[in-house]
């Protein structure tokens, strides 16, 4: 996935974090939660990620 995809999909599941938490009435999660989105772009976004080798696949698949 590229870097925007990863992007748009942490956005995606922030929307859905946040909705999620305001019908709860949870409204301190959202600090909570776009930190946690913010990092895992960041984290994503990384250069070491490039050469992070696929695991193997199991066995049985």
């Amino acid at each position: 996935m590229t870097d925007e995809g990863n992007r748009v999909a942490v956005e995606a599941w922030l929307r859905a974090a946040l909705e999620d938490a305001e019908r709860r009435g949870l409204p301190e999660l959202k600090p909570l939660l776009e930190g946690l989105a913010q990092a895992t772009i960041t984290l994503r976004a990384a250069d070491w990620n490039d050469t992070v080798p696929h695991a193997p696949r199991p066995a049985d698949q």
